[in-house]
């Protein structure tokens, strides 16, 4: 089957000197997949024609004569800016002409362009922002990191939901365990939204684990890690600041004296196989989950790989039917019990 993925094409700080380069090396990867560029058709034009291995018969260019600001905001956005790049990415997906989207561009705007545009699951009352990370024992799946700052037991227990289907469509894990982010792992712990909230983890088809806490996050404890998006961004946001500290201590330790600059050199594979896992470009792509299409969000500054491993993402989900499968299991779980009736005819 091939998987279209339509592309926002100038998004980001840095536009199409990532998006494109980046397209040409996912297709090479990828050689049952097609991309739609979309954005500014001269532009986009000049920039493929700098690459000479460009697959032409599965890249399309569409035309967008406006582009969302990395700094508007998304009212003004989605008001204003009918016609950007962003907006007929997502636009293409509602349509069928793409299966799934991704942007670099302004978060907000792309959240609120999409929710309208693309509407929500039913059964879903909001879409929330998933991301895989990485921990020792490969990855976990966290949400929300930020598209919801405030929200209620029910719509935790929905992310839960939709991040344990999104991990066993993803990563082919079967019956993925669920924790709730917490101050600690006893039930009495936490304020009275996350103990409703682990009530009803508790007592839905989840395979739930119980209360995490942020130190859980990167061991693995569990496949994928509930929480409300301020909770979720500030731990996001805590552990990059700190990756980078422990990034510019060794490079402040390695280059002091001559001596560590030559202990440097003796442990360069080592330090070359640790950039390389801790490399947070590898897991760049962060899914717009709740949504009736896929929308996969890239950093804004991100290079040509890490877009890359957003289109990657996108194509997954896509391939594997996340979105149904995310239907699915909310109607089996939440509709059903509010509907009960429906169930029994």
């Amino acid at each position: 089957m091939t998987i279209t993925v339509a592309v926002d094409a100038m998004g980001g700080d840095i536009g199409l000197k990532v998006t494109v380069p980046a397209s040409i090396q996912f297709l090479k990867d990828h050689p049952h997949a097609s991309l739609i560029l979309v954005g500014d058709s001269d532009a986009i034009a000049a920039e493929l024609s700098l690459h000479e291995t460009v697959p032409g018969n599965r890249v399309q260019i569409r035309h967008a004569a406006q582009v969302v600001d990395m700094d508007e905001a998304p009212q003004l956005a989605l008001k204003n800016k009918k016609d950007s790049s962003m907006r007929v990415a997502i636009n293409l997906v509602k349509e069928g002409k793409a299966q799934a989207a991704v942007s670099a561009g302004n978060t907000g705007a792309l959240m609120a362009t999409a929710r309208f545009v693309l509407k929500t699951i039913p059964g879903i009352d909001r879409p929330a922002i998933a991301k895989l990370l990485p921990t020792v024992k490969g990855t976990t799946c966290m949400l929300d990191l930020g598209a919801n700052v405030d929200c209620s037991p029910e719509q935790l227990l929905q992310f839960g939901i939709m991040g344990s289907e999104l991990v066993s469509c993803v990563n082919h894990c079967s019956n993925p365990t669920v924790g709730l982010l917490n101050i600690g792992s006893e039930d009495i712990k936490g304020n009275d939204n996350v103990k409703r909230a682990a009530t009803l983890l508790k007592e839905s088809e989840l395979n739930f684990y119980g209360n995490v806490e942020g130190n859980d996050v990167y061991h693995g404890t569990v496949d994928v890690v509930v929480c409300d998006g301020f909770t979720g961004n500030v731990a996001l946001k805590s552990a990059e600041g700190l990756a980078h500290m422990i990034a510019f201590f060794l490079r402040e330790e390695f280059t002091r004296s001559w001596w560590t600059r030559l202990c440097a050199l003796a442990a360069l594979p080592v330090l070359k196989h640790f950039r390389s896992r801790m490399d947070t470009r590898r897991y760049n792509g962060a899914s717009l989950i709740g949504l009736r299409g896929i929308v996969v969000k890239s950093h804004g500054g991100t290079d040509a790989l890490g877009f890359r491993y957003a289109l990657e993402q996108a194509c997954v989900e896509a391939a594997s039917d996340v979105i149904g499968h995310i239907a699915e299991r909310v109607e089996r779980q939440i509709l059903n019990l509010k509907h009960p009736e429906a169930e029994a005819n």
